[in-house]
């Protein structure tokens, strides 16, 4: 008997059996070419696999009437990027169909199964599957079904069928439905009497169905996350997206509250060639069953906007039903900590020399106090720069004409009026800057002082008034750079400064402060020129300020360590005080000297972190503000230590309440220990613990453990958070602190419809919930 070669005989007898509708590759032995296996998503396939050449091998041959052909033992049929391997497989010449059985796999680069019988139509490329699992390779997605047929041009058809995004022998979670229709081109799938399972356990079941399984924008129902709290209960979220265009689209969710009811969000995206873009939230709770029955909601509109290169347009609009929305729900909208909501909107033009905005700016308040702030209806500015003399004089000129409106009878209205020109020389070298500057701040005040209850306040402030104060700044800084003296193979700079600032005193007691606040007087702020945020009150001056820092860099100049320390040095002492007082009102005990400020960071080998910054009075020999973090960071975590401390008295000379009792009797002092782990891939841990020295209570615990499979996740948080005191003031006998105490489990799908969820443990310590968060204060050049 003549023996042939396997592969030139399957060869020879497919091109008798479809030329002239195929055309075999035909070599003798072993040598012809094959297409490899194809297990992932193919990106450039052959445009039109109908017309690819067909090669069949296999071990034995049966032709019937030269119709049809049928082969046996290890079959491989091979067209394009397509591939069947089965026990047993017939050829039908005339409808070139291939019907493949017993053990078959088929992939076709789009989709990979194993089935009990495949039947395919190599001309119009649709097949059907029988009893089948499978694999989607453009898109995640593997599951099971008694019948899969694909219908057209990557369109499948599945028939009691499942899908899940788990991996191989991962079923945590899947869809089951009678029929689920899988368009990969629309990268939908839609899905007809599904229920969801829970390894193998039926949770919910819906009449109708439609999810994305890809990652592009497409129409449909997100999966659904459930948790539980102990302050709101159950809670389950079933997000909806929808694409509406390709630069608008809108996600609706339901969220519902086991002890409030059902809440249902919005959020609408748009973006314009013309105008920029924006976003629309709106938040409703028809009737919160635990928060006296009523409706609560809140809504929120930002717009971003360049409009032919030179005008900007931006909106910021945020508005809820009541002052403890963002402490009682979990919003998109704000934060609990959160004690005002901005209402603004700002519409500027800018050109080569000058640039000119109209501002218009609300705020809601979410604090319990009869404060209500300033509006500003409206502010308009204009700003004008130019070059007198090439780069060594410029001119600029800067405007504003503000009205100020306010609802409390406590408080005048105004309208302001500010001009500043200024000349400013500044002179660089590659190792030094010194600039100089000179300014005129001309302001004019129309207050309406009919509308004030207080007859003291009346008496002391004026209708009008005009108030025209020069300002002349100097300021100097060197940098210098050698080889470090104390760590060897380090590089080190030393960057001295000084500055002259000069601002003559004028009473200024007849004005309101409108929008003026004292700024933070660290290392940074001692080289302002202006100690007060706004212009309603332009503190005097007659001071040098002075400090250095100092750097040391490594070998690939990364920087290691720096310090920064000054101080400024009241030529005038009564300059020193902060508050709008006579000179005779001061103090004459004090020294002319501010308190030091110091600001370190330090990088030690990518793994020990510090950063640290003090002020200290030297009038009284004590520490006034300090804070301090040292972090250590290994390979699956970290684990950090802070504190804090603010004495009382320079709480209440930077920041204004009514009632300081109600925040703090003594000041703040506060510790605080973060701490995350990543267990292995799966599983992670984090927490945090502040404590309050000076009340001798716990102010917030956290702790959080998470599961994260492929497919799933599920987390568990602990948290206790000081939310108030029992009398609404701070410390005291029979006054006890109220903690918010919740315990809540939260559970979620991954994969197709849902946002990859790769947390690390940092990131969901950044992301909880809580009124104290984790953050990196570290400033170095790295």
């Amino acid at each position: 008997m003549q023996h042939f070669s396997r592969t030139f005989l399957a060869a020879s007898i497919s091109t008798a059996l479809f030329v002239p509708y195929t055309q075999a590759q035909t070599t003798l032995g072993d040598s012809v070419q094959e297409m490899p296996t194809i297990d992932q998503c193919l990106v450039s396939a052959e445009e039109n696999d109908a017309n690819a050449p067909i090669v069949v091998h296999s071990d034995r041959l049966q032709a019937i009437n030269g119709d049809k052909a049928v082969y046996s033992g290890d079959v491989e049929v091979i067209q394009g990027k397509k591939k069947i391997t089965a026990d047993s497989v017939t050829l039908h010449q005339q409808e070139q169909v291939v019907v493949a059985e017993g053990n078959v796999t088929f992939n076709d680069g789009e989709v990979k199964a194993s089935s009990s019988r495949v039947t395919n139509n190599m001309a119009q490329e649709t097949f059907s599957l029988e009893n089948t699992q499978y694999q989607f390779l453009c898109q995640q997605g593997r599951g099971e079904a008694a019948y899969i047929a694909k219908t057209g041009q990557a369109v499948y058809q599945l028939q009691d069928g499942s899908i899940t995004s788990c991996p191989a022998d991962d079923n945590a979670w899947r869809l089951v439905a009678s029929s689920i229709d899988v368009d990969q081109n629309e990268e939908t799938a839609t899905f007809y009497n599904p229920r969801f399972e829970v390894m193998d356990v039926p949770i919910f079941y819906v009449p109708y169905l439609t999810l994305p399984i890809g990652n592009t924008r497409k129409t449909g129902f997100l999966f659904p996350s459930v948790s539980y709290g102990s302050s709101d209960g159950v809670e389950a979220e079933i997000p909806f997206y929808w694409n509406i265009a390709p630069n608008y689209d809108l996600t609706l969710t339901t969220l519902y509250m086991q002890q409030r009811g059902v809440k249902l969000d919005a959020d609408f995206r748009y973006l314009t060639s013309q105008w920029g873009g924006g976003e629309i939230k709106g938040e409703y709770l028809p009737g919160d069953e635990k928060y006296r029955e009523e409706d609560r909601w809140g809504y929120q509109y930002k717009h971003d906007g360049i409009i032919d290169q030179q005008w900007l347009v931006k909106l910021d609009y945020s508005k809820v039903s009541d002052i403890d929305y963002f402490r009682d729900l979990k919003s998109d909208l704000g934060n609990r900590e959160d004690g005002q909501l901005v209402q603004e909107g700002k519409v500027a033009y800018r050109s080569n020399s000058w640039d000119a905005s109209i501002l218009v700016r609300d705020f809601q308040i979410l604090l319990e106090d009869n404060n209500k702030p300033y509006r500003l209806l409206p502010q308009l500015e204009f700003n004008y720069y130019t070059p007198l003399w090439g780069r060594y004089v410029n001119f600029d000129v800067k405007g504003q004409l503000s009205h100020f409106n306010t609802q409390d009878k406590t408080k005048p209205n105004a309208v302001r009026a500010h001009i500043e020109p200024g000349l400013t020389v500044p002179l660089s070298t590659s190792w030094a800057t010194w600039t100089t500057e000179a300014r005129v701040l001309a302001t004019y005040y129309q207050q309406e002082l009919s509308k004030l209850e207080d007859p003291s306040l009346q008496a002391q402030l004026d209708e009008q008034v005009t108030r025209v104060i020069p300002e002349v700044r100097s300021h100097a800084r060197i940098f210098l750079q050698r080889d470090a003296q104390i760590f060897d193979g380090f590089t080190q700079s030393l960057e001295p400064q000084i500055q002259y600032l000069y601002v003559p005193e004028e009473k200024q007691d007849n004005i309101y402060d409108y929008d003026t606040t004292l700024l933070q007087t660290d290392y940074y702020g001692l080289f302002r020129s202006r100690r007060y945020s706004g212009i309603d009150y332009i503190s005097p001056a007659n001071q040098i300020s002075y400090g250095a820092s100092t750097r040391f860099f490594d070998d690939e100049y990364k920087e290691r360590l720096n310090i920064s320390f000054g101080q400024i040095y009241y030529i005038n002492k009564n300059n020193k005080f902060t508050s709008k007082k006579d000179a005779s009102d001061s103090s004459t005990d004090t020294s002319n000297y501010s308190s030091w400020a110091i600001e370190t960071d330090f990088n030690y080998d990518d793994y020990l972190f510090y950063h640290g910054g003090i002020q200290y009075d030297i009038d009284l020999n004590a520490m006034q503000l300090a804070n301090s973090t040292l972090e250590y960071q290994f390979k699956d975590g970290f684990i950090q230590g802070n504190y804090r401390y603010v004495t009382r008295e320079y709480i209440e000379d930077t920041i204004s309440f009514e009632d300081l009792d109600t925040i703090t009797r003594k000041g703040i002092s506060q510790a605080g220990l973060v701490a995350a782990y990543e267990i292995n891939p799966n599983w992670s841990a984090s927490g945090q613990y502040y404590y309050d020295l000076t009340e001798e209570i716990d102010l917030e615990w956290m702790a959080s453990l998470r599961y994260q499979s492929d497919c799933w996740y599920i987390g568990f948080t602990y948290t206790n958070q000081l939310v108030k005191w029992k009398n609404n003031v701070v410390g005291g006998d029979n006054n006890d602190p109220v903690y918010d105490t919740n315990i809540s489990v939260n559970f979620g799908i991954q994969g197709f419809a849902t946002k990859n969820r790769s947390y690390t443990a940092a990131k969901e310590l950044e992301d909880a919930d809580n009124s104290i968060v984790y953050g990196r204060p570290f400033y170095l050049n790295n």
